[in-house]
């Protein structure tokens, strides 16, 4: 892999359908790992196989019909959970085991009741039973965004040795802040012996919507995978957004990392995701978001009329979307209004356009939106409607 390329990990029917009331069938799980693989994401974390037989059935599936991606399956360092996991991957064309253990003090003490020393040894016998299975073997030291950097590095130092291909770092609480969670990936990337024979992957939850900073800044120093899914959904507040991460590497060249996603399909695969899993994404939600494009301000819609890019960073259709939307309502100003009523067939003069807009803000003030009918219904009822028509049959 080039030393520039981040890799794509989707972990939507996975992490992502941990949402209370989401759950996916095995044929819808299906139809979003399809539409992934083309998108171009270059690992499916398809589920959790020893947590049900219904999301074994769908690992097992997906496993048979994605042609490109790696197929993961999730485990804790439990044996047969591992065990599990492989049978459910025997099927891809490229399996993955994603297992590991919490490292934080909070998980040690309070969750397995144990010491440093053992986690470690868990950490490496985990690891070194899944690479008995398959040779790429994820290994997540869960809760690492509170985990003490010289103990991490400890134990992602007994991960490589059990032979892990990727080292997961989560900040599974969402707690870290970006310049905190750069430093903990560049002191792995500094001090952990072996780190040459992994990949460090980000993994950041977004509880206080710091999710796709901190990702960025993962990359930034030194980490080449990242942990996300469409929309940004997930347990809480969600995980970090595909969308998002992709976009700003995508619009910030100069940071020189790249990503096999097909930008152009961001929001169809947003829609895909939204629809199957009943989850209403906010309109403002950057990139996929039903106003991410849209202007409704007077000032913005100028700019945006004259040049796109006043207003605009991203190209619309860049990421699937026709075009911008220029929402007409009483905040619009004269130059949204002419632009919009050109669209529906009305070319106006300076003149018309004044007595036009000034019974367009009468509307406006009693909708909150003005439509295509209501441009006509208003350049109908100005004082210049026949000099309108009449310049129009002229023409």
């Amino acid at each position: 892999m080039s030393n520039n390329q981040i890799q794509i990990f989707d972990t939507t029917l996975r992490d992502g359908e941990q949402v209370p009331g989401c759950k996916l069938n095995t044929e819808q799980k299906v139809v979003i790992a399809k539409q992934l693989d083309l998108l171009g994401v270059d690992v499916i974390e398809a589920g959790f196989p020893v947590s049900s037989p219904g999301d074994f059935k769908s690992v097992e599936a997906i496993s048979k019909i994605v042609k490109n991606a790696t197929v993961c399956g999730l485990t804790r360092a439990v044996e047969n959970d591992i065990k599990v996991a492989s049978e459910a991957l025997k099927y891809a064309k490229r399996p993955r085991i994603h297992t590991g253990i919490g490292t934080s003090d909070s998980h040690i003490i309070h969750k397995f009741k144990s010491n440093k020393d053992t986690i470690i040894e868990r950490a490496f016998a985990a690891v070194k039973y899944a690479k008995s299975f398959v040779e790429d073997v994820e290994f997540y030291a869960e809760d690492a965004g509170r985990t003490e950097n010289d103990y991490l590095a400890r134990v992602c130092e007994a991960a490589i040795k059990a032979g892990a291909t990727v080292l997961n770092i989560p900040d599974t609480t969402g707690y870290c802040l970006p310049s905190e969670y750069g430093t903990k990936i560049k002191y792995l990337k500094e001090n952990v012996k072996g780190i040459e024979k992994a990949i460090l992957s980000c993994h950041c939850h977004n509880d206080l919507g710091l999710a796709t900073a901190n990702s960025i800044e993962g990359v930034i120093n030194g980490a080449r995978q990242i942990e996300c899914t469409i929309n940004g959904i997930g347990e809480r507040a969600g995980n970090t957004a595909l969308e998002e991460v992709v976009m700003v590497l995508k619009q910030h060249p100069y940071l020189n990392l790249d990503t096999n996603i097909k930008t152009e399909m961001l929001y169809g695969m947003s829609q895909l995701v939204s629809d199957s899993m009943g989850i209403y994404t906010q309109p403002n939600k950057a990139i996929v978001g039903a106003n991410a494009f849209a202007h409704s301000s007077g000032i913005h819609q100028d700019g945006v009329i004259k040049n796109r890019e006043t207003y605009e960073i991203i190209n619309p259709k860049d990421v699937g979307v026709t075009e911008s939307a220029i929402v007409l309502t009483a905040r619009s100003g004269r130059a949204a209004l002419a632009y919009r009523a050109k669209n529906v067939g009305y070319e106006l003069t300076k003149l018309q356009l004044d007595d036009v807009y000034a019974n367009f803000l009468c509307f406006a003030d009693r909708k909150k939106e003005i439509n295509n009918n209501d441009i006509h219904q208003i350049i109908e009822t100005s004082n210049v409607y026949h000099q309108i028509i009449s310049a129009q049959y002229e023409q």
